[in-house]
């Protein structure tokens, strides 16, 4: 889901008062700032002992209305009125370290108070808050608070924003959230809540958005969210859900955006679906809803992304959906207990930019989409497609990720010509043949991450990796690949996740595989490598996994972590390693 936070800022109307008030003309010189203001703001500063964003810097001196960082004051009074602190979502090394301090709850005259993604602030959330009686906005998201939802933020009477997102809360919801009758705004996701949805909910009839996602929040669905009419956003996603997907919800006719996935949900999907004429992204996938796709889907016509994934949703699809959709840009039916046999030409003949159909028994030759260029992500592995890659990629100029794994594809890889922009290629467990030379070189894609050609029966050995391979994730696992690693291993210098095991190669490790600072998962097992393991992967401190199994090595493990901790079975049937984990090397090696 994505962040609502300033859409929602097109919902909320500023208090009259303090429109009125910027619209004066300002002619004599603005108050100083509050003293009270002023030592909450301080006490709150001493509190972070750490604070790598340099906002806190600015809070010196006397004037904290017009020189502090985050700090905006009425400009009548010299109370505060807003503080937000907020790091850049894309810059990891600005944070604050430290706690909220309760002092915050003396900011009487506080409207808005955002302290959001610094990371570390930790502890929990004062009770003081609930004191804030004019506060309307309240963002404590992506820190790492922990604790209670305080049951006292149910005493905030203006409050029209909630969001405790992304932290660690745990415990219930508090009933008394029931009481914020003016609320617009609840985000409590991606914390670690337990529990049901209060009755006392049933009160938040105003409410335009509810995100109670990533959680371990159980029990049924209430009836009364179907009550909510303003609602445009709904999420329940990645909970523990149960019982049937209550028909009430599709009352909510001004919803745009609803996510029920990943949850415990069962029965059919209400043949009243169709009555969400707003809906435009509907996802109720890794549940365990059967029957059949409701015929009315086909009457949401501002639907673009429809994702029932790994249900138990039986034969047969819409018949309607055969004379075409409208809106549908998106769509997923993957593991599920449909028999398509072939793609749907109503799946063909569209402009999709998604199309997900693992595991519907599909059979018989690659589909030909006859608007390819439109298409951006391709999914038809764990079916039973046979024959080569002929003409399926061509004109597919926008494709970014394409799985065809786990089907019966028999073809020679020097076949594939990839798409420019292809980021991720997976075409495990086929009957593919050939030497890596020609793709590995030629038809690699600039944009290329994850290469995936494991069992197969791809022969041969590697080529010469370019500097401008941008690879993050390598498995050629499970072939008959042979000859040597080479050196210009240490070229694909992005390489999280490198697998080789089970194929014929020989030789040393190369030693420039050790400049890899990057990688987390290693396995070149099951080969004929001999020699000994490279004193450059001393340097490999952030690997999480690696094995050295059934090769020809031998000599001292480097004796550094986290080599020397890796179980045992890492280098077993070995030729003569030794040092720990294994017993001491003794002599020469």
């Amino acid at each position: 889901m994505q962040n609502l936070r300033w859409v929602f800022q097109l919902f909320i109307i500023l208090p009259a008062g303090l429109l009125f008030s910027q619209s004066l003309a300002q002619t004599d010189t603005p108050p100083a700032c509050s003293a009270l203001d002023r030592t909450a703001l301080l006490s709150f500063k001493a509190s972070i002992f750490k604070d790598t964003t340099g906002i806190l810097s600015s809070w010196v001196g006397t004037d904290c209305c017009g020189a502090w960082d985050g700090v905006e004051c009425n400009p009548e009074t010299g109370r505060v009125t807003s503080l937000q602190l907020q790091r850049p979502e894309r810059d990891n090394a600005l944070y604050m370290k430290g706690t909220l301090s309760a002092s915050l709850g003396n900011l009487q005259f506080l409207e808005a108070l955002v302290i959001s993604s610094m990371k570390e602030i930790r502890g929990t959330i004062p009770e003081s808050f609930s004191k804030l009686a004019h506060l309307n906005q309240l963002y404590l998201e992506n820190n790492m608070l922990e604790g209670s939802i305080p049951s006292s933020l149910g005493e905030l009477p203006s409050l029209k924003a909630l969001s405790l997102s992304g932290n660690r809360l745990q415990g219930q919801l508090p009933p008394s959230l029931g009481h914020l009758t003016t609320l617009l705004q609840m985000n409590v996701g991606k914390n670690l809540l337990t529990g049901a949805i209060p009755p006392t909910f049933r009160n938040l009839h105003t409410l335009q958005s509810l995100d109670l996602s990533h959680n371990l929040l159980s029990g049924s669905i209430p009836d009364f969210v179907g009550q909510f009419q303003s609602l445009t956003l709904l999420d329940l996603s990645n909970n523990q859900f149960s019982g049937q997907m209550p028909i009430s919800l599709c009352n909510l006719y001004n919803v745009m955006d609803m996510s029920l996935e990943h949850n415990n949900l069962t029965g059919a999907i209400p043949s009243q679906i169709g009555n969400l004429k707003s809906l435009s992204s509907l996802s109720l996938s890794h549940n365990f809803l059967t029957g059949h796709i409701p015929e009315s889907i086909v009457r949401l016509r501002n639907l673009w992304h429809f994702n029932v994934s790994r249900n138990g949703l039986s034969d047969p699809l819409p018949a309607a959906l055969a004379k075409g959709t409208h809106s549908i840009l998106s769509i997923d039916l993957s593991y599920n207990n449909l028999h398509l046999g072939t793609v749907p030409d109503w799946v063909r003949n569209t402009g999709l930019t998604a199309v997900h159909l693992a595991g519907c028994n599909l059979k018989g030759s690659l589909p030909i989409f006859t608007k390819p260029d439109s298409l951006s992500s391709i999914d038809l592995s764990d079916n039973s497609l046979t024959g080569g890659i002929g003409h399926f990629l061509t004109n597919m100029t926008g494709l970014q990720k394409l799985k065809l794994s786990n089907n019966m594809l028999r073809f020679d890889v020097s076949d594939i010509v990839l798409p420019d922009g292809l980021s991720s290629l997976d075409l495990h467990s086929n009957q593919l043949y050939g030497s890596l030379s020609r793709l590995l070189q030629n038809n690699t894609s600039s944009f290329l991450e994850v290469l995936d050609l494991s069992s197969n029966r791809i022969t041969g050995g590697f080529p010469e990796f370019s500097a401008e391979i941008g690879l993050k994730w390598l498995d050629l696992s499970r072939n008959q690949i042979t000859g040597e690693i080479p050196g210009s291993i240490s070229n694909l210098n992005a390489l999280v996740r490198l697998d080789l095991s089970r194929n014929q190669i020989k030789g040393i490790i190369p030693s420039s595989l050790g400049q890899l600072r990057g990688l987390a998962w290693l396995d070149l097992s099951i080969n004929v490598l001999s020699g000994k393991i490279p004193d450059s992967f001393i340097g490999l401190g952030g690997i999480k996994h690696a094995s050295f199994r059934a090769n020809m090595l031998c000599g001292q493990i480097p004796q550094v972590r986290p080599f020397n901790i890796f179980p045992p079975v890492a280098y077993a049937h070995n030729k003569c390693l030794c040092g720990k984990p294994l017993p001491p090397c003794k002599g020469r090696n």
